[in-house]
């Protein structure tokens, strides 16, 4: 479930306080949509899940069967939840905070030709409140049953990848205006109250699960607002038994490829090591109980993890192949 694969995504919506941009960067006529907060009024220490938590369950969870979707598509049957809310309003102002750090921009940003500002891999050492909010077990909680099945985060690198984007004040206006005219229009033809993609804003500290591999997905637009911050963190299951079909394609062009191959080759070996040891332990108790070896069992173990292998041996693409900041939708299974 995610813009990777087996991943749950989060898109957190922290349209929230503070400059967007480093003070020193930061346009003369920029206005965030809340007012600022001081640093110095914003509160210090660790993520605390009673305090920095204020789910409210979403109004529907859809189905893969809802969107049309076979049975059996993806690790859940959950295809997308309605937004709802999962942090409360501190919460989201100590993540923007570590995320408008100066050291975040100048060492994690890059762009893509789907953003053109993103901030990656930063969250284990630059922004341990972001981090500790999404490896904590009560937001994992959350998030699993929500998806239907026990999930972990997918790795460091994939935690908080946030995509940035602002407009002047005058596009901002035009927005609003071509909105308002959408609405008289509807008013007009006596169809008001019919459901337009812009009239149904988030709200900050909101959240969305989906499997983004299988969901084709899209932002919308802020109206009246000159910014959205938007936090995707990619999730995959605990169990090193069901499938993991993580793919790199939309996050090779836009990562520091040592971190993001390493990151996920251990996990990935550390999954194969855990199936090993069971098919170990299992072969053994069976040959003291004097059970006949299962030859097709056997072979169809050695079938998956080769199958595995060749997945992870696809994924991990030469430096010189890489086209930074390019991506595509190969990644969607549904292109397929």
């Amino acid at each position: 479930m995610s813009n990777t694969t087996t991943e749950v995504v989060q898109n957190v919506k922290m349209e929230t306080s503070e400059a967007l941009l480093p003070m020193d960067i930061m346009p003369s006529n920029w206005t965030p949509m809340i007012e600022p907060v001081a640093a110095d009024k914003v509160a210090v220490g660790d993520f605390d899940p009673k305090k920095h938590l204020q789910y409210e369950a979403p109004a529907k969870i859809h189905t893969m069967q809802d969107l049309g979707l076979p049975e059996g598509t993806g690790v859940s049957p959950v295809a997308v939840s309605e937004p709802f809310r999962l942090f409360a309003t501190e919460a989201v102002h100590r993540m923007r905070q570590e995320v408008l750090q100066k050291e975040v921009w100048d060492n994690c940003q890059y762009s893509s030709n789907l953003a053109q500002c993103q901030l990656r891999g930063f969250a284990s050492q630059w922004a341990p409140f972001v981090y500790d909010t999404w490896k904590n077990p009560e937001t994992l909680s959350i998030i699993s049953k929500i998806a239907g099945v026990d999930l972990v985060t997918e790795m460091d690198f994939e935690i908080a990848h946030i995509n940035i984007s602002v407009k002047s004040e005058e596009q901002k206006d035009e927005e609003v205006q071509v909105v308002s005219d959408k609405q008289a229009f509807d008013d007009d033809e006596g169809i008001a109250g019919c459901p337009w993609e812009d009239d149904k804003p988030i709200v900050q500290g909101s959240a969305v699960v989906l499997q983004g591999r299988h969901i084709e997905h899209q932002a919308l637009r802020a109206i009246g607002t000159t910014e959205r911050i938007t936090m995707v963190t990619s999730f995959r299951p605990r169990c090193p038994n069901l499938p993991d079909d993580t793919v790199l394609t939309t996050v090779r062009p836009i990562s520091d490829l040592t971190e993001l191959y390493s990151q996920y080759t251990e996990y990935r070996l550390e999954i194969l090591e855990e199936r090993l040891r069971k098919q170990l332990r299992a072969l053994r108790d069976n040959r003291r109980t004097g059970k006949k070896f299962n030859v097709e069992a056997m072979k169809y173990f050695f079938g998956e993890q080769e199958k595995f292998l060749a997945a992870m041996n696809k994924e991990i693409v030469e430096e010189a192949m890489v086209q930074t900041g390019n991506i595509d939708d190969s990644h969607l299974l549904t292109r397929g």
